[in-house]
Formats: structure tokens, C-alpha cells, sequence
């Protein structure tokens, strides 16, 4: 292994010898020299991983040589060492992205400490992640193999995504692979979970059962309404998963305090027909095509399967006695987007603001048919990363600042999430049969039953009942449908693809978040 090469750049280097010679003795390849304008020479002429550089020296001094390092090579790693303590110098420093900040006189572990912060402190935390993990490991086994309960089932998905999201920083692909199977021995056994409770929870017959996506609007939003003066804002960002929103957390914590992060269940199928209307209207889907007809689109028929959310939402609020004045805006493009920043002075004036943001979920389905975007998010990291650079960059996080600067509540969340689906289930059915890859519904369906979760009565479940023989089927967590006929071009295509529908942790498993600006 290479040595790391330091340049210790300051005036007095002759009385720093024994800092010097401790440094090598730790394995280090130290240069020295005692001013700027050679500091300078040198780091063009040689390749150094770090530079210590004096504040108070004669000639150039020590912050317009840190200013000409950084303008060349902006990445190196620059610690200044300084007698001032003087804030402004201080400041000086730092503004100009400085790695450290030492004040002499240094000691040599002060230099040791500052080169492992600067240097090591990656490899450091991978290797204490990777153990913190192999740690864990055998306590999420055990804890996955017990009767675990809604709220336990939330708790073994947060700890697997922290510990996704800690470890993609490693660079130990066996670790990702345990963690990968652990996942997806979770996600076997969260199924059965699902199989055996569901039907159970939606009827009302389970004490402990979650909240699901009709009761989230009245167990945790309208609660808040009268808690607060203020206008309440909820984003929901269609296809949201919990690692998404922990991905893009640390953005946000410099408007917000997270006041509660939580999780909540979405219906089947998880998908924007289901789950988000059932979300606004506070009703199951046969609940909402009974009672407001006009308001439900079957999915044969043609048109936007959601296009009522503002009514459906006007009724909830109204069934519950909330009197109030209410917005409701869908985003599905950038114009849009901007439209609606011009817009938000106008909606201070509300009690609730709702926004829905489409971003995320067309970006799951230009990841399936756009090689391009397959490419940019290969992985669950990458996945995670595009999102996050999305946000970052996004008319929504203008609106969220917004809401932060005039002290307004926010809430997070969404309808759905989505997996990576990796196992064909064969299935045949005619033409009248849907085309989404984690459920099919139909009166013809053709498949091994053990592979599935089948409904046979739609009612029992509260989903529509198109005919005396309709079937639902969902699938597995990481399976998906394919038709038996083009069999392999339908799998390499779909394969490795992100979809929802069916029964998961990242689909069902979904944040809602409670912010309060700072």
C-alpha cells in the first residue's frame, strides 16, 4: 500500500522536526517547506493527499496560498495551522473550504487525529459500519423468525434500510450480499405476514392492525389541522419509499425539525388507482365506486384513473366536520411546477394545502423504459441518489423552503412505494386481463396458486367486483406476472425493473412524516 503523502508548508519547520519525524514513524511520506510560493511550486510539480499549511507566514501568506491551491485543485485537502484565534481569520479560513482548522501550538496526535478525520475517516466508518452490522445481523434473524407484529414488522424495515443506506458507502460487495439476502428473507416472511392479517385488517376484525391508506387522512392528518394556526402543508410524492425519504431527510433538517417519522400501510394493490384514491376519499375502492359513482373510473374504462382526488377529499373533510378552506394541486411536469412556486402566496390563506408531486413515479417507469435512466439508476443506491439529486434540484423543494420561511407545518408522504422485481411468476389470461406486472385481476386467470396471494372474492377486500368470477392476484415480494407466450423477451425486459402492485415492505411500508419549521 502506497504511503500518504503530506506537504507541510510553514515558516518555523525546523522547531515542528519531532511532529515531523512522529508522522513517519506512524508511516507517513512528509515533505517540508517553509513558504507559500514553493508549497505552490511543489504541489504542482508532485501528487500530495494532504497539505498542512501555516496561516502567519512572510511573503505569500498562508490564506492566499490556500486560495491559490484551492483555485488549481480544488479537491486536496488543506489544513491550516494558526496562532490567531481571531474570528475573522478564522472565518477567512473556512470560507474557503478548508478540511481543518489547528491552532497552535499542535501536539502530534492533534496532526494524527486531523489526518484520519480527513483521510481514513471514510475507510474508518465503512469498517465500523461493516461490523456494527455483522453485529446485527444475527438479532434481525431472530427477531424475523419470531411473531412479529404490524409495529415490530415497521421496526426490522427500518433497520434494514439504515443499515442499506450505511453500508452502500462500503465498498464490501460480500456484506451488501448478506444484507441483500437478509432482505429478502424479511421480505418472504413479511409476505405471509401480509397474507395472513390483511383481509382481517381491512374488515375491522384485527385490534392491532396499522393505518392503512383510508384511515390516514382522519388517524393523522386532520389531527393536526387543530393543533396548529397556522396552514398545514401535505406533499405527497407519488412512489416514495422510506429509504427515499431518509435519502433526502438531511436536506430538509436545515428548515425543519422532524417532529415524527413514521410509517403507515398502503391497501392493495399499491398502486395510484387503489391506494391514493382511497387515500383522499377515506374509503376502500367499492366503498368509493358506491357511493360516489361519478368519482370512480374502473380500470377498463378509458380516461385518468385519478382524476377526482380534490372531491374525494372535499367529501372526507366534510363527513368529519372539517369546515375549512382547502387547496389541492397535482404537479406531473416542470411548467407545472414552476406554475405552482408563483402561486404558493396565495395559499397562505388555506388551512390545508395539499400537493401532489408525480416526479418519483415516473421516474420508476422511465427507469423501465429508457436505457438511459436504467443506466443512471442501476442499483438501490443509484436509485436513491437520482432521487435525491432530483429533489435537490426540483420545484418541490423550492415549495418546501417556502413553507419553512413562513412557518408553516409540513407533512410527508405518499401513496405507494415500489421493488425491484426479480422472479417471473407465469400466468395466463385474456384480453380483458390488467397489464400491471404485481397484480392481475380478471375472471380467467392461470397460474399456480402457491405462487401468489389470491382473492377470489374482490368484496372480502373491498375492491370492485367487475363480475361474479373476477379474481385479484398479487404478487410476492420481488416476483412479478409474465405471460407464458414470448416468455424470455417479456422476463429480460422486465427483469431487474422497479414496480408496484403487489405485496412488499417497499411497497406497502410507506413514510408519513410530521415536520415543524425551525
Amino acid at each position: 500500500m502506497e504511503k500518504i503523502r503530506i506537504l507541510w508548508a510553514d515558516d518555523e519547520i525546523d522547531m515542528l522536526k519531532p511532529h515531523v519525524i512522529f508522522l513517519e514513524h506512524k508511516g507517513y511520506d512528509v515533505t517540508t517547506i517553509n513558504n507559500g510560493s514553493d508549497a505552490l511550486e511543489l504541489i504542482h510539480r508532485y501528487d500530495f493527499d494532504i497539505v498542512f499549511l501555516d496561516e502567519n507566514m512572510p511573503g505569500l501568506s498562508g490564506i492566499e496560498t490556500l486560495e491559490k491551491i484551492k483555485h488549481d485543485y480544488p479537491g486536496l485537502p488543506v489544513v491550516m495551522i494558526t496562532k490567531s484565534e481571531e474570528e475573522s481569520i478564522m472565518e477567512d479560513a473556512i470560507g474557503s473550504n478548508i478540511a481543518d482548522y489547528l491552532i497552535k501550538p499542535v501536539k502530534p496526535n492533534q496532526i494524527l487525529l486531523s489526518l484520519k478525520r480527513n483521510l481514513e475517516n471514510k475507510k474508518l466508518v465503512s469498517e465500523k459500519t461493516t461490523l456494527g452490522y455483522q453485529q446485527d445481523f444475527r438479532n434481525i434473524g431472530l427477531e424475523i423468525g419470531s411473531h412479529l407484529n404490524h409495529h415490530e414488522w415497521t421496526e426490522i424495515y427500518r433497520k434494514l434500510v439504515r443499515w442499506e443506506i450505511d453500508l452502500e458507502k462500503s465498498k464490501d460487495e460480500g456484506i451488501m450480499q448478506v444484507l441483500n439476502m437478509q432482505q429478502d428473507e424479511a421480505n418472504a416472511v413479511f409476505g405471509r405476514f401480509i397474507e395472513k392479517n390483511y383481509i382481517d385488517w381491512v374488515n375491522g376484525r384485527s385490534a392491532d392492525k396499522p393505518v392503512l391508506s383510508h384511515t390516514v387522512v382522519r388517524e393523522k392528518i386532520l389531527p393536526r389541522l387543530d393543533t396548529t394556526d397556522k396552514p398545514l402543508f401535505v406533499l405527497l410524492i407519488d412512489n416514495l419509499r422510506y429509504d427515499h425519504w431518509k435519502a433526502i431527510q438531511p436536506l430538509l433538517e436545515d428548515y425543519y425539525r422532524i417532529e415524527s417519522d413514521e410509517m403507515y400501510c398502503s391497501i392493495l394493490p399499491t398502486t395510484t388507482q387503489y391506494a391514493r384514491n382511497a387515500f383522499f376519499a377515506g374509503l376502500m375502492p367499492s366503498e368509493i365506486r358506491k357511493k360516489y359513482p361519478k368519482y370512480w373510473t374502473d380500470e377498463e374504462d378509458d380516461g385518468t384513473k385519478n382524476q377526482f382526488e380534490s372531491e374525494l377529499l372535499g367529501e372526507q373533510l366534510k363527513r368529519f366536520g372539517k369546515d375549512v378552506r382547502f387547496s389541492y394541486n397535482k404537479v406531473l411536469n416542470l411548467n407545472a411546477g414552476k406554475k405552482l412556486v408563483e402561486t404558493l402566496p396565495n395559499l397562505l390563506g388555506n388551512k390545508l394545502n395539499v400537493i401532489v408531486y408525480n416526479f418519483v413515479d415516473m421516474l420508476s417507469h422511465a427507469r423501465t423504459e429508457m436505457e438511459m435512466i436504467r443506466e443512471l439508476a442501476e442499483d438501490e443506491a443509484a436509485y436513491r441518489s437520482l432521487v435525491v439529486s432530483w429533489f435537490e434540484h426540483s420545484s418541490l423543494y423550492e415549495i418546501v423552503r417556502f413553507v419553512a420561511q413562513k412557518k408553516c407545518e409540513l407533512m410527508i408522504t405518499t401513496d405507494h412505494g415500489s421493488i425491484k422485481v426479480k422472479n417471473p411468476v407465469r400466468l395466463l389470461g385474456d384480453r380483458e386481463v390488467n397489464t400491471n406486472l404485481r397484480y392481475k385481476y380478471g375472471r380467467n386467470l392461470n397460474y399456480n396458486h402457491k405462487e401468489a396471494f389470491e382473492v377470489r372474492d374482490p368484496e372480502s377486500v373491498f375492491l370492485p367486483r367487475m363480475n361474479v368470477s373476477t379474481t385479484f392476484v398479487f404478487a410476492r415480494p420481488g416476483d412479478f406476472f409474465a405471460y407464458p407466450n414470448n416468455f424470455n423477451y417479456y422476463v429480460n425486459y422486465y427483469r431487474n425493473t422497479f414496480q408496484h402492485g403487489g405485496i412488499s415492505m417497499q411497497e406497502m411500508l410507506i413514510p408519513i412524516i410530521y415536520l415543524k419549521p425551525k
